[in-house]
């Protein structure tokens, strides 16, 4: 099979396109035929060897996964072979074929297409766990979504609406922001424009954000954070600016705030049934038309590289696909 392979730590351009050998599922494991396999930002870390765990090389990055069943191992009873699904895979996604455990995979509805259901299952599950079961987000509250218009970004602005809140999207560009209004956000913020701390501020009549939603990191965190109100949240979502911030740790005293870590894939992986539970309620208001992700572009997998090049400079609206024949 052909796939994207990591052979050393570096720049998209290190990437190989060739082939390797075909694969085969373990006792609690499937085998996909890969459609469609989202990019997500952590990848362009991933493959330079920055991110929270270093793979082991070679390896094949790509997580956000949508295909057909190929084969199954031999416990697996959920799934059976041309079964349309999609999931999350540890790696090997940016492939033909990848192997995933029969845990971390759904089935895929027929009215999903796939390059939408490889743009599911990360942006909607961190935002959908970050806003749920860690800020614990209520109907009526303020929501600032910083880096608003990337895939986690514009997820996290769907659902603050449909949880009741007041979304207010902050982002880099005009461009951006429109359609951060496009997919529900109440307010803007251009952050290169005007001052965040401030404009929380007048936006929220003085009173500050309940819940800051952070995957940017960067110099406007510690801005972010000045702005949330008594008791607020921050949720540390991931560092797309590049810098993990240092937070002076006196600012959640005086405002007797929180700052809480998202990491997605672990809570995934570590309480199957709650994601299971969070992946099933999300599906229910996708199939009501409630969710969508906004695709930017699809690229064919010999064109990984550009599309993570693309990730890297920030130019992207939504979510990039790479997709299969």
């Amino acid at each position: 099979m052909k796939a994207i392979v990591c052979e050393e730590f570096g720049l998209p351009s290190t990437l190989q396109y060739k082939e390797v050998a075909s694969l085969k599922p373990k006792k609690d494991e499937v085998l996909v035929r890969v459609s469609a396999c989202s990019v997500n930002f952590p990848d362009t870390l991933i493959i330079q060897g920055l991110y929270q765990f270093k793979p082991t090389l070679p390896f094949i990055p790509g997580s956000d996964i949508a295909g057909v069943v190929k084969e199954v191992g031999e416990n697996v009873t959920a799934f059976k072979v041309g079964d349309a699904v999609f999931g999350f895979a540890m790696n090997g996604g940016f492939a033909e074929e990848v192997i995933v455990q029969s845990n971390a995979i759904f089935p895929k509805p027929e009215n999903m297409d796939f390059p939408i259901a490889a743009s599911f299952l990360m942006a909607y599950g961190t935002s959908y766990h970050a806003l749920k079961d860690r800020a614990k987000l209520q109907k009526g509250e303020t929501l600032v979504v910083l880096g608003a218009s990337g895939g986690v970004g514009l997820a996290a602005v769907q659902l603050g609406k449909l949880m009741g809140a007041k979304v207010i999207a902050a982002a880099s560009t005009d461009e951006k922001l429109a359609l951060c209004k496009h997919y529900g956000a109440d307010l803007t913020i251009n952050y290169e424009k005007e001052d965040l701390k401030k404009r929380i501020k007048e936006l929220t009549d003085g009173k500050g954000a309940d819940v800051i939603y952070d995957p940017v990191g960067g110099h406007n965190t510690e801005q972010a954070l000045r702005a949330t109100a008594w008791e607020g949240r921050l949720l540390v979502v991931g560092f797309a600016a590049g810098t993990i911030p240092k937070i002076p740790l006196n600012l959640t005293l005086l405002k007797g705030c929180q700052i809480m870590g998202i990491f997605w894939g672990s809570f995934a992986m570590q309480f199957p049934k709650k994601n299971y539970q969070n992946t099933m309620e999300l599906m229910q208001w996708f199939s009501q038309g409630k969710l969508k992700p906004h695709i930017h572009q699809i690229f064919p997998l010999k064109e990984t590289a550009k599309a993570l090049e693309e990730m890297m400079q920030r130019k992207v609206k939504g979510k990039i696909v790479i997709q299969n024949k």
